[in-house]
């Protein structure tokens, strides 16, 4: 096979692959199989006839188009593989030249591709950038802090005839409307005054509500078949309750904890303060990594790729191609591509693999923020096609963890951060590839047939072959 790439733009290649003859021979067998095993002809069995007979009734031409049609992806994908370029998208094919359909056996099958790429862009050194991260300050107003959540995890909740206050628990009755029509209604939702989990504007109505009493404010609704629309909401507070919280001492460091003095359980409210902002940390220093490489690299993203993440939003939120929020995502969309194209480009250079086990943890976390069952979600994820697509993502959320232990993290006040904890080391994944190396080997060494079952299965094997039978002597009757 010989292929030429010739470069419409910076993001689109049309790639010319010329096959010869020779190289179609297997393809074109098994396609003569495949149609002899179809076709039912008088004087041959079902899959015996041979290809001059089924060139006669069915046409040689049949035969070159199911050997190309099969054969075809391979060679395209040999031919875009040779070209060094990522697709990023369906090609464009067509065939302009088929080896001979009538006549001697002999020519060429010649096509050509056109499909769009990923942009070719070089990534800085690594090693020469450094990132700032905030440094770890843990007052005594943290660990309090701490301490007001653990109370209020053992607190207990009380009703009161007061008005309704930030921190309050109130049960309320929600009800919108859209030009004078109800669109939607919810009864006996608990909700925490504060929170600002629901709706824009509702602590705001909330606060100097008493129980029994209702208000009204416009917000954009925020789930339904009306998600977005602004519509006016009246909330009644049927229930106002406060959370009395238990006295911090001893006694409640012994209910709540393993310690047995307040003294104790600071500290290690202390700890776990330091260790929360230390992830912090770690987040804090993945952004700022991926936003110098933002920085350091310019590329063009696509049309077509952006085009087509658009048309996929839209359609998942039962919208026209056509819908002004097109344009309105535009922006993000493009933002986002880019984004996985330099992280893709990131994971390639630093030969990001994915493990089975992250790509379970994975599939169990997703499961776990949508609500489902974990082998239901799995299931349906392998049926969708969309298990190359979070091994893509967890790649990619890799490959910025791997990039770091290249990269020099210090703290605002210009001490270097360790991030071993949460992006682990080169050593340490040598190490766990050493372990489960040796694992693998120990479990190969338990299913190791020994040299006698092997002689037997062997042995068996000879006997149950046939010798050809009779059948297969004379196709032709």
């Amino acid at each position: 096979m010989k292929s030429t790439v010739e470069n419409l733009d910076p993001a689109r290649i049309k790639l010319t692959v010329e096959v010869p003859y020779e190289e179609l021979g297997p393809s074109l067998d098994a396609a003569y199989k495949e149609i002899g095993s179809q076709v039912q002809i008088p004087g041959f069995r079902r899959g015996h006839v041979p290809p001059r007979i089924i060139d006669q009734r069915v046409g040689r031409a049949s035969v070159i188009q199911e050997a190309v049609n099969n054969k075809l992806p391979d060679f395209y994908r040999d031919a875009i593989t040779e070209s060094g370029r990522v697709p990023m998208g369906q090609p464009d094919i067509e065939v302009t030249e088929l080896v001979n359909v009538t006549g001697p056996q002999g020519g060429q099958l010649a096509f050509t591709a056109e499909v769009t790429v990923r942009p070719e862009f070089d990534l800085p050194e690594l090693g020469s950038l450094d990132v700032t991260v905030d440094a770890i300050e843990i007052t005594d107003a943290d660990v309090d802090a701490e301490l007001d959540n653990l109370r209020a995890r053992f607190g207990s909740l009380k009703s009161v005839k007061r008005a309704a206050k930030t921190g309050d628990f109130v049960t309320i009755d929600l009800k919108a409307v859209i030009d004078g029509e109800e669109v939607d209604s919810v009864s006996g939702v608990s909700y925490e005054i504060g929170k600002g989990n629901m709706l824009e504007g509702l602590d705001d109505a909330l606060v100097g509500l008493k129980a029994d009493k209702s208000a009204t404010f416009t917000t954009k609704l925020a789930g339904g078949e009306h998600a977005g629309e602004e519509a006016e909401v009246t909330v009644t507070a049927t229930a106002v309750k406060e959370r009395e919280l238990p006295e911090v001492d001893d006694e409640f460091a012994e209910m709540a904890s393993e310690f047995d003095t307040v003294d104790e359980l600071r500290e290690d409210l202390r700890r776990q303060a330091t260790e929360r902002k230390t992830g912090d940390q770690a987040i804090a220093a993945r952004d700022a990594l991926l936003e110098r490489l933002r920085e350091a690299v310019s590329f063009d993203v696509p049309d077509s790729v952006v085009d087509d993440e658009i048309k996929q939003h839209l359609q998942a939120e039962g919208k026209a191609e056509d819908d002004p929020h097109a344009e309105e995502i535009r922006d993000d969309v493009t933002s986002g591509v880019r984004d996985q194209i330099l992280l893709d480009v990131l994971a390639e250079s630093l030969d990001v693999s994915v493990t089975q086990d992250e790509l379970l943890e994975f599939l169990m976390q997703t499961a776990q923020q949508y609500g489902m069952e974990p082998a239901q979600f799995m299931q349906g994820a392998q049926q969708a096609g969309q298990i190359p697509a979070f091994v893509s993502e967890i790649a990619r959320n890799k490959s910025l963890a791997m990039g770091l232990r290249q990269v020099t993290v210090k703290d605002s006040n210009g001490e270097v951060v360790d991030l071993t904890e949460f992006i682990g080391s080169d050593e340490l994944d040598a190490e766990l590839s050493a372990a489960a190396a040796a694992q693998a080997a120990a479990d190969a060494d338990e299913v190791i047939v020994s040299p006698a079952d092997a002689d037997d299965d062997s042995a068996d094997s000879g006997s149950s072959a046939s010798s050809p039978s009779a059948d297969s002597a004379d196709d032709a009757e």
